[in-house]
């Protein structure tokens, strides 16, 4: 008993003096991170210099395999091009399947098969897998190559082209790749009309010959399927691969400026600016400063709770989103960016505290709580990753073809939780090139360069050079052109009246019923619209197979809105607008203190004289008149984004034709989820009979 009650005590005595020892005030420190085992893929190598790895996962009857042959940076030059022709015809059939037999099978199969210049995919139910192989082999070894695809894939391609000519965004990305490496570099150069009709079928036979080899090739093999069994199959299906030595092309590397400058490109249709604030940098992933830099990347822009989101964002409410994020890259130079979409008027701004944020992080300590977020994100996202089957093998293929150490992964979080403030911020100071940035500016010039012009930053003059849409230097466009003596807003408005009909003709329509047309994401769309004098008025767009999917009633007193099998009021500004509006032509009953001449802008290559019109609830909408034609060929408006943002929204028109002596637009495109909507009018009707029962 006392040798029990002895030991209590000494247990109580042990635990106060613990708590005595303890200072409840200081967070304990994090032990030593776990070093992780990783499984390792069942590895082997054909005589022909294929890799093969497998992974061997049980839990779904699935299988995918995945061919990337890691081959020296191709220029292609005039061709530029090729590589995209090459990845769009592969996999349309082999010497011994046509393509229409080939895709049946595989869709009978239910597999998924897809191919690139220099890469394949194939996933299937493990039972079909080792016939899915067999067709993903023998389409990527003895491709079916045609003169009739190949002209049917250029036809693709340059049906992008003419769409991406006036993409401010695609326009923005083509610049931005050409001015970080240069048009003589595999990721600065660009596919043009004159490249893509230059290439020849010879030419794509020529580059799958030269650049489809086992050398640098690595297959990967993850799911249900026996190691011993996928073995024997591969070697069946690529042992006959054959070598073939790639030389690597020479090629130039555009050099950062020896200053902090920016580099505009003029969109004059760019309702808002791309900002791409960068530099090139060298970096791999077995540098030193590798985790250093991806950490301090993760707090500068790397997400939602970074510092670019929440200044640019949550803070001054310029975009719906500001990021950064900096490649690696052993072949080459990679890109850091500093990246938002930002409106016209807010464009300099918003460049100003783009630099703030790279300046700060390149000078002062990130804050210990930042730096703990960080890591844990990353601890968080590589414990999940480590997880899925497909891990294994691509980090097996990342240890080879990047040249890393075997244990890169396994001690993947000692490095993480290594990188200390002191790291971060060195690495930031020499990647984040805070002195030698190029501000590349895609937006609208007569909007946006004079507040470009005036930049300073650091009590510096930021210098500003101009670059055509191609990464061309250029003079500085003509922007602002002077108005001509005697042209106002009233001769304007009275010069589109006369254009479209006259007023007495414009005065005799009761109605205009208009049908059009339209192909939006592949599928059939069509809008039919009715308008009765003054102001009653529907539109219903449909699609094929879905029926209505976006109705606008208005009745003359009350209207509705109905979409996706709901049905709601009209908000009652939208409904206050409609109320007020006096007939079907609006310009003939401007009130002439309202509207205001703003100036000569260049509207898809035609100059056009700018109305601003204020309508009566105060909100200000923008028409565009052709300077030669007097047609009014754009109407803008303003609305509201997710983030509150109000933003530009822009309709073009076209295509005008007579119907009953008067002028109407046959053509119109339209915003729509990002892309951009061309109907084109089926039939136009003026002065039917409309009845109430239209706008029910």
């Amino acid at each position: 008993m006392k040798t029990k009650i002895f030991s209590l005590l000494v247990l109580f005595l042990a635990s106060l003096t613990m708590q005595a020892q303890i200072d409840r005030s200081v967070q304990p420190k994090p032990g030593p991170a776990p070093k992780i085992n990783i499984g390792k893929p069942e590895t082997f190598t054909l005589k022909n210099g294929l890799t093969v790895m497998i992974v061997e996962n049980n839990k779904l009857p699935r299988v995918s395999a995945t061919l990337t042959i890691d081959n020296p940076l191709v220029l292609e030059g005039k061709k530029a091009g090729l590589t995209s022709l090459v990845s769009s015809l592969l996999g349309s059939g082999s010497t011994s399947i046509s393509k229409d037999d080939f895709n049946e099978e595989v869709d009978y199969l239910g597999a998924n098969l897809n191919f690139g210049s220099q890469s394949a995919f194939a996933s299937s139910l493990s039972k079909y897998f080792p016939r899915i192989m067999e067709l993903m082999a023998d389409a990527a070894l003895n491709p079916n190559f045609t003169s009739e695809d190949l002209e049917a894939e250029r036809a693709k391609i340059l049906e992008n082209l003419k769409s991406e000519a006036k993409s401010v965004t695609a326009i923005a990305g083509r610049v931005q790749s050409v001015l970080a490496y240069g048009a003589n570099h595999p990721y600065g150069e660009f596919i043009t009309e004159e490249s893509i009709k230059s290439v020849t079928l010879d030419d794509v036979k020529a580059f799958h010959s030269k650049y489809f080899k086992p050398d640098n090739a690595y297959l990967i093999v993850v799911g249900d399927v026996k190691a011993k069994k996928a073995k024997k199959l591969i070697k069946k299906l690529f042992n006959k691969w054959e070598k073939g030595t790639v030389i690597a092309d020479t090629f130039d590397t555009a050099k950062n400026p020896m200053t902090t400058e920016v580099n505009f490109i003029n969109m004059d249709n760019a309702v808002q600016s791309e900002l791409s604030v960068q530099n090139t940098v060298t970096l791999t992933m077995k540098d030193d400063d590798y985790f250093p830099v991806l950490i301090a990347n993760n707090i500068l822009g790397g997400g939602g709770e970074a510092r670019l989101f929440n200044n640019l964002r949550e803070d001054k409410k310029f975009t719906y989103g500001s990021y950064s994020r900096i490649g690696n890259n052993k072949k080459t130079v990679s890109t850091f960016k500093a990246t938002a979409s930002v409106r016209n008027e807010v464009t300099d701004s918003a460049v100003i505290e783009i630099l703030k944020e790279i300046k700060t992080i390149t000078t002062e300590l990130v804050s210990a709580e930042e730096l703990k977020n960080v890591k844990a994100k990353y601890v968080g996202n590589f414990v999940m990753g480590i997880e899925r089957p497909a891990t294994v093998a691509n980090y097996a293929l990342r240890i080879k073809t990047q040249d890393l150490p075997a244990d890169f992964y396994e001690t993947y979080l000692e490095k993480i939780e290594a990188v200390s403030r002191e790291d971060v911020l060195r690495a930031a100071k020499k990647y984040f090139q805070k002195d030698n940035l190029r501000i590349v500016v895609t937006g609208k010039g007569s909007e946006v360069v004079d507040a470009l012009e005036n930049l300073t930053f650091d009590g510096k003059k930021i210098p500003v050079k101009y670059f055509d849409q191609y990464g061309a230097p250029t003079k500085k466009p003509e922007f602002k052109k002077p108005i001509p003596a005697g042209v106002t807003a009233q001769t304007v408005i009275d010069n589109y009246i006369k254009a479209i009909g006259g007023k007495d003709k414009l005065m005799s329509v009761t109605s205009i019923v208009q049908e059009m047309g339209a192909s939006f994401q592949g599928m059939d769309m069509s809008m039919v619209s009715k308008r009765k004098s003054p102001n009653l008025f529907m539109v219903d767009v449909s699609i094929a197979g879905m029926g209505s999917v976006n109705k606008q009633t208005f009745d003359g007193e009350k209207g509705y809105i109905a979409g996706q099998g709901q049905k709601r009021d009209m908000p009652a500004e939208m409904l206050a607008d409609m109320k007020s509006r006096k007939g079907l032509f609006p310009e003939l009953n401007y009130d002439s203190s309202k509207t205001t001449l703003k100036g000569i802008e260049s509207v898809d290559g035609k100059d056009a004289y700018v109305i601003e019109v204020e309508k009566a609830n105060g909100d200000k909408t923008s028409n565009f008149y052709d300077v030669k034609s007097g047609l009014k060929i754009m109407e803008r408006s303003m609305v509201k984004g997710p983030g509150g943002q109000e933003m530009p929204q822009d309709r073009m028109l076209g295509d005008y034709k007579e119907v009953n002596g008067i002028m109407i637009p046959h053509a119109m495109i339209i915003p729509a989820a990002g892309q951009k909507i061309e109907m084109i009018a089926v039939s136009t009707k003026i002065n039917e009979p409309l009845t109430k029962a239209d706008f029910e």
